[in-house]
């Protein structure tokens, strides 16, 4: 028996709504068998918090609101992803460029 060719294209399952969390740093790290992107929310620095890093070394920690393990054969897809939404972030978002003066 031939196996079958299938085309399904996987999409999110929106019906639990699960929360959206807030984050504005993310750290990257890799195995031989996934990458690992933890995403933190930094809070504005303060100067206690200036403080508590220059003691600790100068680290400065941010308190971690989602962890994911992806694995590495994800990876080129998720990048390309990545690249084409903010391709089109700019063209729908960003200011258009100044324009050119007048040639001297």
């Amino acid at each position: 028996m031939e196996p079958k060719q299938v085309d399904l294209k996987i999409a999110p399952d929106e019906s639990g709504q699960p929360e959206r969390t807030y984050a504005n740093f993310c750290a990257v790290e890799h195995s031989p068998f996934d990458f690992t992107l933890s995403f933190c929310d930094v809070p504005p620095f303060n100067e206690r918090a200036l403080r508590e890093a220059q003691q600790a070394g100068g680290i400065l920690r941010a308190p971690v609101r989602a962890r994911l393990a992806i694995p590495v054969q994800m990876m080129p897809g998720l990048i390309a992803a990545l690249q084409e939404n903010l391709r089109i972030y700019h063209q729908s978002f960003a200011p258009p460029p100044p324009a050119a003066g007048p040639a001297n």
